[in-house]
């Protein structure tokens, strides 16, 4: 029989969301005891929100959020952002994931947490949108080019009317990230964040105000072209100086998804989203 129950963040427990995740996908670093405990337990907006299903002793799925602060159309709120989901193959085609999902927001919903946010590619964007309620708000903008971004932080902060609010704590520890530090520098009117991807050859590139209480590191960024995956409201300019990445080149597009918890009908209005690779899971 399926029995469910909280996620737990216990070395054991962790030991299981490994053994599950490696079967499910192959071994990857991401999925190891260490940054699982990094990414589940230690970050400073709130421990991991989510659930597991068992059959006996076998973990047949497991589901997880974590907490994030966001500013939507001007209030700061309490969020989740979706992000590990592993369903055993043996017990996949139940149901379990969508089971999972709907208990962790209900239990999301009675911790204050007003809404969940979270990217996902082409394949498993129907299932949160048709299953679970989400709106496709906006496809990620895949972009590559030199130096800043060219947003205009004033302009972007007016018009925007979803992004994801840092603070030094929680900026610390999404930089540290075991599996792919993140690194971070004052160029001018911005901080500058850049961290691997594509191996070591082209660096992800992301961007904050300059006015943001935050210190950044003194790091030098080690390549001149930039990928930026991301969304700036349309009024804040910007990105004059980078090209989209030709499709047969991209993988799979991803798309913004974002769920209510609090009002079943309320919905974002795409072209006013700020939004980069900081904000998810993607490096």
């Amino acid at each position: 029989m399926i029995t469910f129950s909280p996620v737990r963040v216990d070395a054991q427990s962790l030991l299981r969301y490994e053994a599950l995740f490696t079967v499910c996908f192959s071994k990857q670093e991401k999925f190891s005891p260490r940054a699982l405990e990094w990414l589940y337990a230690q970050n400073p907006d709130g421990h991991v929100v989510g659930y597991d299903a068992y059959d006996g002793d076998t973990l047949a799925a497991h589901y997880v959020c974590i907490p994030a602060s966001l500013r939507v159309n001007g209030h700061v709120q309490k969020s989740l952002l979706s992000l590990n989901t592993a369903t055993h193959p043996q017990y996949q085609g139940k149901g379990l994931f969508t089971k999972l999902a709907e208990m962790t927001y209900q239990a999301a919903a009675e911790q204050g947490y007003s809404s969940v946010y979270g990217v996902a590619n082409a394949n498993s964007t129907p299932g949160f949108v048709r299953k679970l309620g989400f709106q496709l708000v906006q496809s990620l903008e895949s972009k590559i080019g030199f130096g800043s971004l060219g947003v205009n932080w004033a302009l972007a902060a007016r018009n925007a009317h979803f992004e994801r609010v840092w603070s030094q704590e929680s900026l610390d520890w999404r930089c540290a990230n075991p599996v792919n530090r993140i690194h971070s520098s004052a160029a001018g009117g911005h901080i500058a964040f850049h961290a691997r991807a594509f191996g070591s050859i082209l660096p992800a590139y992301a961007e904050l105000p300059g006015t943001l209480a935050y210190r950044p590191a003194r790091s030098a960024m080690q390549s001149p072209m930039h990928l930026y995956l991301g969304l700036t409201p349309k009024s804040a300019g910007g990105l004059r100086t980078y090209m989209d990445i030709p499709q047969r080149f991209r993988p799979s597009p991803l798309n913004l998804i974002f769920r209510s918890l609090s009002a079943p009908d309320f919905s974002l209005e795409s072209g006013h989203i700020l939004f980069s690779f900081l904000d998810f899971d993607a490096y």
